[in-house]
């Protein structure tokens, strides 16, 4: 429990995911000042300039201090944009330092007893020092390159090579060190995902651990329900999806719920495959890879329209099946952006498709016609529906999954509900 709140105190000062990877990957990069040779001779110019300085004031050698400046000052031009490629470099990749610091100190602290725990904290060890010293040394590294900027440091850099210098020593730190940041960032990255999930196990007592079986791919449910509505706002439905029944088409009005029904059935299989509780009274599954069309937008900037944008995701849950994993499938709403058509012979096609690669499926629709796949794939199909009721000129919806096809539509009064004349 202390574990947790730590990190997710530490983890509020996150900026984002980004970041992380940036510094992975600036880490594994070629270091841009890779010549050994470079710091030493900006540091022998360095002292030979303040010598100068010193035999012009002592004995009057003012061409000497002339020619050293000068010297100096050509240096500085020649390695300037090499430096300034290495600065700009480290500076983008290296924002949240003091925080990832803290949170590898916090982990190192920590013992474990869990062997996939142990493992991890196996992967935070490094060599000499632990990786929140490193990490903090590059960030003291970083603070000390930033000093730059002060006026005094500014009018002596052509002379005494202050930023060069100091991205010298973060350049040597990324070759010494860097290729290890990615290793620690995943580490990390595991730490936090296991923490969130053992954070929803606490809060949520009542959800129970799937069963896993080794069969033909199957989801059966029993007291289904999303985890993010409330045990008093939420209606829970069985769901069966197995070897001889691997489609349900579910149809139904607006707002009765086939929508937060296959987000339900998505969400609880990637916990259920995370190792967390799900949000039912019992669920059997198989191992299975998710791919849903649900929510899908289009790009302006892109140039893509929504039609686009649904297909290609389509084709992406299709390239699915040639994986290991069987596919579970949810399709909500989808191919809209066609005439009725041709949107009834690609859909057919697309479920048929998905069900003879082994994969089993939800599809929630309002166009009836959809419902008739059924007659081309039963038994393997089945139809499904949500319904609403009229009750004093209010409509009202019980969220229950009910067998065949649903035989009312509300469009039509919703749209009066608001005021629109139709």
């Amino acid at each position: 429990m202390d574990l947790r709140e730590d990190l997710a105190v530490l983890a509020e000062e996150a900026r984002s995911l980004a970041s992380a990877e940036a510094l992975a990957a600036w880490g594994e990069g070629e270091p841009l000042l890779a010549s050994p040779l470079l710091p030493w001779a900006s540091a022998l110019l360095a002292v030979l300039w303040v010598a100068s300085l010193v035999a012009w004031a002592a004995w009057g050698f003012a061409s000497a201090a002339l020619l050293v400046s000068a010297a100096n000052v050509c240096f500085s031009l020649y390695n300037r944009r090499r430096v300034r490629s290495a600065v700009s470099a480290a500076e983008s990749a290296t924002g949240d330092l003091p925080l990832l610091a803290g949170v590898l100190a916090r982990l190192e602290r920590e013992r474990f007893a869990a062997p996939r725990l142990v493992e991890l904290r196996e992967a935070l060890q490094s060599q000499g020092w632990p990786p929140s010293r490193w990490i903090a040394g590059l960030n003291r590294l970083m603070e000390y390159l930033d000093s730059r900027r002060n006026l005094i440091v500014q009018s002596l850099e052509p002379f005494v090579f202050w930023t060069l210098q100091a991205a010298c020593a973060v350049e040597g730190w990324r070759k010494r060190t860097g290729p290890a940041v990615r290793r620690w960032l995943a580490a990390v990255g595991e730490f936090e995902a296991l923490s969130s999930l053992a954070g929803y196990a606490y809060e949520h007592p009542a959800d129970v651990l799937p069963e896993f079986v080794e069969a033909s791919p199957c989801f059966e449910a029993e007291g289904l329900a999303h985890p993010l509505l409330s045990d008093r706002e939420a209606v829970r439905n069985d769901l069966r999806l197995v070897d001889d029944l691997r489609v349900l088409i579910i149809s139904g009005p607006n707002m009765a719920g086939k929508s937060t029904l296959v987000r339900a059935v998505g969400v609880n299989a990637v916990l259920a495959q995370c190792g967390a509780p799900v949000r039912a009274r019992r669920l059997r599954m198989s191992p299975l890879a998710v791919g849903a069309s649900i929510c899908i937008l289009d790009s302006l900037q892109g140039g893509i329209s929504r039609f686009y944008a649904e297909i290609r995701r389509l084709k992406q849950i299709t390239d699915l099946t040639r994986g290991p994993l069987a596919v579970l499938f949810l399709l909500d709403e989808f191919l809209q952006g066609t005439n009725s058509q041709d949107r009834r012979v690609g859909a057919e096609a697309m479920v048929r498709s998905l069900v003879e690669r082994g994969a089993i499926g939800l599809v929630t629709t309002h166009d009836l016609a959809l419902a008739r796949i059924v007659d081309d794939l039963a038994p393997r199909a089945a139809n499904a529906h949500f319904e609403d009721r009229l009750e004093d000129g209010k409509l009202l919806f019980d969220y229950r999954l009910r067998p065949g096809v649903v035989e009312t539509s509300n469009a039509l009064s919703l749209m009066r509900s608001i005021g629109l004349d139709v």
